[in-house]
């Protein structure tokens, strides 16, 4: 399984987009600061993922949010209108 991920930094609010086979791992690595891009932005909050059964999938889904802005828009909304309804916690 592989997984694409958005992390918020809890110190300017800026979001991150990422994938990944161990969700678990990648998030503690990102907030021990072992990820360069990241590092100056720590603490993170995973704030969404999606599951993907292949690697492809998933690497296109990433770039895909990091390049689209119309993707990153849609994902935005879905996660407010998500949060406001509460159907994520």
């Amino acid at each position: 399984m592989f997984y694409v991920y958005i992390l918020q930094s809890s110190k300017d609010t800026k979001l991150y987009a990422g994938y990944t086979s161990d969700l678990r791992r990648r998030f503690s690595e990102h907030n021990d600061g072992l990820n360069k891009s990241t590092k100056p932005r720590v603490p993170f909050k995973l704030l969404y993922y999606e599951a993907y059964s292949s690697q492809a999938d998933a690497e296109r889904r990433e770039q895909m949010l990091k390049k689209s802005a119309g993707a990153r828009t849609a994902l935005k909304r879905r996660l407010t209108t998500g949060l406001r309804s509460g159907h994520f916690v």
